[in-house]
Formats: structure tokens, C-alpha cells, sequence
């Protein structure tokens, strides 16, 4: 009765993750990118100044970086959610390791996140994007609970 839903499912969780991976590329690249800019010299003004624009610069990706991460987590979570309430009891836990997976993945792209806007200087780019992140935030802990919760009751 399901199956066209959790052939949906499928598609975006395969999609989700080959974003993530490539999430995980991009977040290596784009550290070495802010260390890259930490190790631009600095004897002369010039210097410090191109630096701090460098420095600025990859801050500012090194925070989109995990906040798409964040993004991508949370629709995973909201798939697992799907995944519990009509999955076949057999392999209910699947979607239960999904969530966790997905929060542990979250919460770990946010701390990422929160770092590098405490080093950006442009407050307005650090606010959006805090903004963002606690919107993603926002209720998840219930929520997480709440789907945990079902598939455990249905195992």
C-alpha cells in the first residue's frame, strides 16, 4: 500500500545522500581553505589586510559549508519520521538509526556553524546565517524524541 511512498523515500534519501558526501568534500575543502587564509603572512599592513579579507572570506564558507550540511541532515530526519510511521516493522529500526544518524549529523554541522560565525566580523551575515541554523534548530529535540520514540514502540 506504501510502496510508491517508499520508492519516493528512496530517491530523496539517495539524494540526500550523495549531497551529504559531497558535503563532506566540500567541508575539507573549504577547511583547508580557512587554514590556508590563517597562514597568509602579515609583516606588512598590506599584508594583514589582504589576510584579514582571506580570513573573512573562507569564515564566511567555512559557515555555509555545514549550514547546507545542517540543512541536508534535517531533511533526513523529517524522511526517517515518513520511514517510522508507515515502515514495515521488520526494518523499522533502519529508520530509527536514520534519525540518529541525521541528528548526530545536525547538531555536529551546527557546532561547525556556531565557530565560524564567532570569528566574522560581518554581523549581518553572521546573524542570517544564526538565524538559519536555529530555525533548523528549533523543536528538534521534541521531535527527535517523538520519532525515537515510534520506532521504538513499534519494535
Amino acid at each position: 500500500d506504501v510502496q510508491d511512498e517508499f520508492n519516493r523515500i528512496l530517491t530523496q534519501s539517495e539524494d540526500l545522500r550523495a549531497k551529504l558526501t559531497d558535503a563532506i568534500k566540500d567541508d575539507v575543502d573549504v577547511f583547508n581553505r580557512v587554514m590556508a587564509a590563517y597562514g597568509m603572512p602579515k609583516e606588512s599592513e598590506g599584508e594583514k589586510k589582504l589576510r584579514t579579507e582571506g580570513i573573512q572570506s573562507a569564515l564566511k564558507e567555512a559557515t555555509d559549508v555545514p549550514l547546507t550540511c545542517a540543512k541536508l541532515c534535517r531533511q533526513v530526519i523529517d524522511l526517517s519520521q515518513s520511514a517510522a510511521e508507515k515502515g514495515n516493522t521488520n526494518v523499522i529500526s533502519d529508520a530509527g538509526v536514520a534519525l540518529l544518524a541525521g541528528y548526530a549529523g545536525l547538531r555536529s554541522a551546527a557546532l561547525n556553524v556556531y565557530i565560524n560565525i564567532g570569528g566574522i566580523k560581518d554581523k549581518e551575515f553572521a546573524d542570517s546565517r544564526r538565524q538559519q541554523l536555529e530555525a533548523l534548530l528549533d523543536g528538534l529535540e521534541v521531535f527527535k524524541e517523538d520519532v525515537y520514540d515510534l520506532v521504538k514502540n513499534k519494535l
